[in-house]
């Protein structure tokens, strides 16, 4: 494997303000088994328990109750072994991928876990090829096959990255004999072999999470249960974490909450900790759409939006305006949307439409998830149509649904323009490229583009050291500015608010800042 260092900001959260400590005694991380479980609250709640369906946030839950060959122990930026004992290319031309897997793994119910239960599970997620799921992470995959209790990918091109593939949720190891080969799970159970096993689930509610008691892998649980509550948005969550009811959000929290527990009265016994973000809020048009398919309607929408004013206005700056797909402090970072179209700029953009032949307003419908990124999000939207309408160049509709139907209806194509947040697969500007394009992607909209695709993407996959792939990233960069189809709009930071009795939320997120529920525990006085 290979070393980003180089391209990666830190990633460790840091704490916004002093822990609170209470009592009369020093405080420790030793959990309290009596407390019952560690409550944890966010608004992403799962589209779906099986991972061969899933390229979205259900991640969050899988990194918990499923398990994959590599991951992230805390504090790492490259992936480690987890179910495997090593991992490594075994050839100069990053082309052939061995993994060793531990001695004596199970699943969750006893059942063995072994090299051919690894192969099963990554060949069902390109046989069962759900539109917009994860398959399209493995487009450098030929083939996988087993050797004892090893496993052997072998790619079809050089990909330095695969490394990071293995180490998303999307690759999480299935029970042969639970999971079909060739469909879906339906019958809401899981069955893997990660730290927590699903004791309970209430879709859009809760999950309840407790100890593996036939785990192995790197992570140390620091409590013997987690309950995940679901829920819509982010004033009923905050108002749960006064009440006691939930012990710390995780994602979802709004702009105004954010602000609000940054200037807190002293003696409320909350914590905020603030850690840096890589995650990017963006417009999707689909080329499907007669309107929306013309680059000068595109160009002349980036040429309008002001992200500064989205940023300050509706997410009270807890955002960053973004120029680029790729996010500031990932290496190949450019500012490409505004380079080519500056400040937003009403008139550029009529005679961009006008040199097209349009003259008359465009009418455009944009779409928006009303329970997936959080409470600003309608807020958002309504932000993006005053400031298309009121340069005279749009009539805009806007119409939402919750995440499982909206998922639902992009990957048909349904939509015209429609928003979308992204979290890292994994910390490489790869990630925030090559998810985007090609006939099969993350967004269920086409995008062929033969020079990303067949020339830029495959030529930085040969080269270990990210450093030097620069160029690739910024040219890859470029052609998206250009043809307008994605347009971002924010880059977040990651809050979480805790009470004061809870530990470890600084150490809980992995570079791809999903939620390590083991690294959680309760603080007890002596």
């Amino acid at each position: 494997m290979f070393n980003r260092n180089r391209c990666l900001r830190q990633l460790a959260a840091i704490a916004s303000i002093s822990s609170l400590v209470a009592g009369c005694g020093l405080l420790s991380d030793d959990d309290s088994a009596d407390a019952g479980p560690i409550v944890v609250g966010t608004t992403s709640a799962p589209s779906t328990l099986d991972p061969a369906a899933s390229w979205d946030g259900s991640w969050e839950l899988f990194r918990n109750i499923y398990q994959t060959l590599l991951a992230y122990p805390q504090g790492a930026t490259t992936p480690q072994p987890d179910a495997a004992e090593s991992c490594s290319f075994t050839d100069d031309t990053n082309r052939t991928y061995r993994c060793k897997l531990r001695s004596g793994m199970k699943f969750s119910d006893g059942d063995t876990l072994d090299a051919k239960a690894v192969k099963y599970s990554i060949d069902r997620i390109r046989k069962i090829d759900v539109p917009g799921g994860p398959a399209g992470l493995l487009g450098s995959l030929d083939s996988v096959e087993t050797q004892g209790e090893e496993v052997v990918f072998h790619l079809n091109q050089p990909d330095a990255t695969f490394p990071f593939v293995l180490a998303t949720p999307a690759m999480s190891i299935v029970d042969p004999a639970e999971y079909p080969a060739d469909a879906l799970r339906k019958d809401g159970h899981v069955t893997g072999s990660g730290p927590y096993t699903l004791d309970g689930y209430e879709e859009g509610q809760k999950a309840d999470l407790v100890e593996n008691e036939h785990y192995k892998g790197f992570a140390e649980r620091r409590n013997n249960a987690v309950t995940i509550r679901y829920f819509q948005d982010s004033d009923s969550m905050v108002k749960a974490l006064r009440a006691k009811e939930i012990d710390l959000t995780y994602r979802g929290l709004a702009a105004d909450d954010i602000v609000e527990l940054q200037h807190k009265d002293p003696g409320e016994a909350i914590q905020l900790v603030e850690g840096a973000g890589t995650d990017i809020n963006y417009l999707v048009f689909n080329p499907k759409d007669p309107w929306a398919r013309k680059p000068a309607v595109r160009k002349a929408v980036a040429q309008v939006v002001d992200r500064a004013a989205i940023a300050h206005k509706v997410y009270k700056d807890t955002v960053d305006p973004l120029y680029s797909m790729v996010p500031k402090g990932l290496t190949g970072h450019t500012t490409g949307f505004f380079d080519s179209y500056g400040d937003p700029d009403p008139d550029k953009a009529r005679k961009t439409l006008r040199e097209a032949g349009i003259t008359e307003p465009v009418p455009l419908t944009l779409w928006f998830t009303t329970d997936r990124y959080g409470s600003e999000t309608a807020v958002e939207f309504a932000e993006l149509k005053r400031q298309l309408e009121g340069s005279g160049l749009f009539t805009i509709t806007l119409k939402s649904r919750p995440w499982k139907s909206y998922v639902e209806g992009y990957q048909k194509g349904e939509y015209p323009v429609f928003g979308r947040g992204w979290f890292p697969d994994f910390p490489d500007a790869e990630n925030f490229i090559a998810p985007f394009v090609g006939e099969q992607n993350a967004l269920g909209t086409p995008y062929p583009e033969p020079q990303i695709t067949g020339v830029l993407l495959p030529r930085s996959r040969r080269e270990s050291d990210r450093a030097n792939v620069v160029k690739e990233f910024e040219q890859a960069q470029q052609i998206l500015v250009d043809d307008a189809r994605l347009l971002p709009l924010w880059q977040g930071k990651q809050y979480i608010a805790e009470s004061e009795d809870i530990s470890g939320g600084e150490r809980a997120l992995d570079p791809s800042t999903i939620m390590m529920m083991w690294e959680l525990s309760r603080k007890t006085s002596w």
